[in-house]
């Protein structure tokens, strides 16, 4: 199935609007690992039928990193380009796989005249299996022990943390949770900016920690939803010298893996 990835512009020259805009984010859009999350997502989409649209180049950084490292000049700056090319083209929904974007969208952008219904993408795909839209049956993952990482910006900051295991629990895992979790998980590092910097001194850096708790759940398989925590986790796991090596993969990717795409 060839993929579908249509921009804004085009839907614009034809005079049309999608139901939703798909914001791809900084990490989902360069990042090589994270790409891999993109291309799942929009196959998934167009299995699903879904009406969406990118922006495509017209698609700034939302300005999280730079609000969290303190530049609040630079964050007004990029959010009212983005709020300003977004209500140009009247977008009302927003479905993202970048917890960072979700949280900065949802809670910043509405005192800077940018109002959206934004979704995670775990809460649009658990919204599409109960609709009937994609169904999906565990396959090779079925009877699979995973462990579950909770990003801090979809969790503590959003209050979300059953989609990931509604997706979960329709592929069939076992889903084995680690010490840490849901309003007590560990941050994997990269928050507040934390991903564009050496880390503090200190005994152990917290991806390396996270890691050793995922191990010792026995899992097969790391699973999170955010492309952050992705990058964080793969480091933390290349640093580990004790230890199951373990792969690490967002629910996405599992869910079209799953369905064979």
């Amino acid at each position: 199935m060839a993929l579908r990835v249509p921009t804004m512009q085009e839907y614009a020259a034809e005079g049309k609007m999608p139901d939703i805009l798909f914001w791809v984010g900084c990490s989902c859009s360069f990042d090589d690992r994270a790409k891999k999350i993109t291309k799942a997502f929009a196959k998934l989409l167009n299995k699903a039928g879904v009406d969406f649209a990118v922006l495509g180049s017209e698609e700034g950084c939302t300005g999280d990193p730079a609000k969290r490292a303190g530049n609040e000049f630079l964050f007004q700056m990029q959010a009212k380009m983005n709020i300003e090319v977004l209500n140009g083209y009247g977008i009302k929904k927003i479905v993202t796989a970048c917890p960072h974007c979700y949280n900065t969208i949802k809670n910043e952008y509405p005192e800077l005249g940018g109002e959206y219904d934004i979704v995670h993408h775990t809460q649009f795909l658990a919204a599409l299996l109960e609709e009937g839209k994609l169904k999906v049956e565990g396959g090779k993952f079925k009877g699979k022990r995973i462990t579950y990482h909770d990003p801090c910006y979809l969790g503590r900051a959003n209050d979300e943390y059953e989609a990931s295991r509604e997706l979960l629990s329709k592929l069939e895992v076992e889903l084995i949770e680690m010490e840490d979790t849901k309003k007590n998980s560990l941050c994997c590092g990269a928050g507040g900016a934390q991903m564009f910097k050496e880390p503090e001194k200190g005994n152990q850096e917290v991806n390396e920690l996270r890691i050793e708790q995922a191990q010792k759940t026995e899992s097969d398989l790391i699973v999170t939803g955010c492309p952050f925590c992705n990058t964080m986790l793969q480091d933390g796991m290349t640093k580990q010298k004790t230890g199951e090596p373990m792969d690490i993969q967002d629910v996405v990717e599992m869910i079209a893996e799953a369905e064979d795409l």
